[in-house]
């Protein structure tokens, strides 16, 4: 599993971020705190506290990570 931090504090955010994931085959997972959910489900994500930033999680050895990295690389929350 790799996971990153995520800022998906806005509409054209969540929106962007489910348009560049949902191209990829696999499991995928946002959390913050306990609560879980499909990275790939709009409605879930929008269930969820954006204010701050969210853990995303890679849950499978992906052979496209790198391509998955580029694609969530607008949406990394800057430390």
């Amino acid at each position: 599993m790799k996971s990153y931090m995520l800022d998906l504090n806005s509409i054209d955010r969540v929106k962007g971020f489910v348009k560049a994931i949902e191209v990829f085959d696999g499991y995928f997972d946002l959390a913050t705190g306990r609560y879980v959910i499909d990275a790939k489900s709009i409605m879930g994500i929008f269930s969820m506290d954006l204010s701050k930033p969210v853990e995303f999680r890679v849950l499978e050895n992906h052979d496209r990570l790198s391509e998955i990295e580029t694609a969530i690389a607008p949406y990394i929350a800057q430390a």
